[in-house]
């Protein structure tokens, strides 16, 4: 098709803003489904997404429209997710478009994704067609939504289209608007081909597929392909577009988006952000990638069953294949055997990789309590960043330690101001500043990265009843007065639960583990004692009685002595168990030090 009638947007949002539900609009609207294959969130492919009901992975649909000028057009979309640790994902997707949809819900206005997800598009100089969805709700207010959007992105308020996913109303207006308002692709198809790899997955059929589009030139079935990057050359056995469903094409030309299958069957020959041109016909120099990200928390993953390491490592290479931002290297612990020290985005991001492990891969898993990354300055040599607290060296050895900082952006109506800001002061948090807009206040707080990585986003929501919403910003290193806090079961440390808290919380956090894990150590023959203890010093204490046999039942009266003897005997007995007896720690354990702070 002719690139003037090509249009590569994307839509972007706010989780829960409706951009799933507009995607299904569109395709409806253009013909791309049959009345059988209509279903709710149509692009949301996987049992998870339809389970938790958000998008978790960028996907892809070609769609044909006829528009008012009697022209057809070609609209490749990519629905994208919301949340905020799935941000990478928006910022690749944003990379293959033009223009995006910026979704903004008419009851609840701008929140804190809308505007880092506007900022992202408008960076990559990409135009914004503005969206005020859920209209057809009681309590849809339009014109603020839309003043809203004028005050804060500074698009033009009268630019704002309304529109009821749901119902389908305003949805003829918006693709119209998509063809006036998206350029079209700049693309030099005699040129040598280029195409960007934005998205890729494993396939046990035909091994890796690629996602890409194509910039210039064009890419055909049976050329010999070089990525750039990688330096190694393919052929290209397959094309297909998505429109929704693959389909096999000759080739894809400049300005279109769609899959090539070149038998890559090695994982390490693919890299997210290459660029695919001709072996015969080189490109002079690569499109310009993403940048890596860098994971900001780290959790072990270990195989329950110790024959499952090597299956747990293949499933790990064809998640890191299919999410660039996710990151393994192998370790050891003494209590969990052989794992992977995993890097997420987020908690909500490390949560849905096991997720993923468990149910795709068959795999059952321990999960260790999350840790940021710190930063540790010696008292000689350069500073160094560690990813476990096993891995912290001595407090004597080093001088300080820093940990990683975060401005977050929280968007409350006025009425949930206090209790966010107590919030705030209770994980450390620094005010920065407070705007207003309308009814809605904008307020921005320097916090730990450490104390919003768990359960952040649930209290936010928690204490605003819903309304609030944050987006955070890594702004650097700061020291801090951070302790080791060891967890140990009948004197032994077990490392796979050691914590980097602040020395203030050290005490409350190792009673409240050593509380919880009360609760799942199941009982011996012998007392368990667990304790918390940070250096040589236990801070905190409990026991897990030991069961007693009835070793008197056999006597029926006589004397008493007779009796004494037999305790004295267990009591004994105990006590050598003890000196020699070893605790199996079940996986509940391991999870209480997810969960702490759920009691209240």
């Amino acid at each position: 098709m002719d690139p003037s009638r090509i249009r590569n947007f994307c839509i972007i949002a706010h989780i829960d803003h409706g951009k799933s539900t507009l995607a299904d609009r569109l395709l409806d609207a253009t013909g791309a489904l049959g009345d059988r294959e209509k279903k709710a969130q149509f692009l949301d492919k996987m049992d998870l997404e339809q389970e938790r009901g958000i998008t978790i992975k960028a996907q892809t649909a070609r769609m044909t429209w006829r528009a008012a000028d009697g022209e057809e057009y070609l609209l490749n979309l990519i629905d994208t997710p919301g949340h905020v640790d799935f941000s990478y994902e928006v910022s690749r997707a944003l990379q293959a478009c033009e223009g995006a949809v910026l979704v903004v819900d008419a009851t609840q206005g701008i929140e804190a994704q809308t505007l880092a997800n506007a900022y992202l598009a408008i960076d990559l100089d990409l135009e914004l067609v503005p969206v005020a969805n859920k209209i057809d709700l009681p309590s849809a207010d339009v014109d603020a939504a839309a003043q809203e959007v004028e005050d804060i992105i500074g698009l033009d308020a009268t630019s704002v289209l309304p529109v009821s996913a749901k119902e389908g109303k305003g949805i003829e207006a918006l693709l119209e608007r998509i063809v006036q308002d998206v350029p079209a692709p700049r693309g030099d198809r005699a040129a040598p081909p280029r195409a960007l790899i934005f998205d890729a997955w494993f396939d046990s059929y035909v091994g890796v597929a690629v996602l890409v589009r194509v910039v210039d030139g064009a890419i055909a079935r049976g050329d010999k392909v070089k990525l750039m990057a990688q330096g190694t050359e393919h052929d290209v056995q397959e094309v297909h577009v998505v429109d929704p469903h693959p389909r096999k094409v000759t080739q894809l030309e400049a300005g279109e988006v769609g899959v090539l299958i070149c038998g890559i069957k090695t994982l390490d020959d693919i890299k997210i952000g290459d660029t695919v041109t001709s072996a015969r016909n080189i490109a002079r120099e690569p499109l310009p990638g993403f940048r890596d990200v860098k994971p900001m928390v780290f959790s072990g993953l270990y195989p329950v069953e110790a024959d499952d390491y090597q299956s747990l490592k293949a499933a790990l290479e064809k998640l890191r294949l299919n999410d660039a931002s996710f990151q393994y290297e192998p370790e050891s612990s003494v209590a969990l055997g052989f794992g992977f020290r995993c890097g997420f985005l987020g908690f909500l991001h490390c949560e849905i990789i096991q997720e993923r492990l468990e149910r795709e891969y068959d795999l059952s898993l321990i999960t260790t309590a999350p840790t940021v990354r710190y930063r540790v300055l010696p008292k000689d040599g350069d500073p160094f960043e560690i990813e476990s607290p096993a891995a912290l060296p001595d407090p004597n050895d080093f001088a300080s330690l820093e940990e990683p900082m975060i401005l977050a952006t929280i968007h409350v109506p006025q009425e949930y101001v206090g209790s966010v800001m107590s919030l705030c002061q209770d994980r450390r948090g620094r005010q920065r500043d407070m705007t207003v807009h309308g009814a809605r206040v904008q307020i921005r707080y320097e916090l730990p990265l450490a104390e919003v990585v768990a359960d952040f986003h649930d209290r936010i929501k928690s204490v605003t009843r819903g309304y609030g919403s944050y987006d955070y910003d890594v702004i650097g290193y700061e020291a801090a007065n951070l302790v080791k806090l060891d967890i140990l079961v009948n004197g032994d440390p077990v490392d796979a639960l050691s914590l980097i808290v602040h020395r203030e919380k050290a005490q409350h956090r190792g009673s409240e583990l050593a509380r919880k894990l009360k609760e799942f150590i199941p009982r011996q023959m012998f007392e368990v004692a667990i304790q918390a203890a940070v250096g040589s010093k236990v801070i905190a204490r409990t026991t897990v009685r030991a069961l007693r046999k009835n070793v008197t039942a056999k006597c029926y009266g006589g004397d008493i002595t007779r009796k004494r003897k037999l305790l004295e005997k267990q009591k004994e007995g105990k006590r050598r168990m003890k000196r020699v007896g070893s605790v199996e720690i079940p996986q509940e354990a391991f999870l209480a030090a997810l969960k702490l702070g759920d009691d209240g």
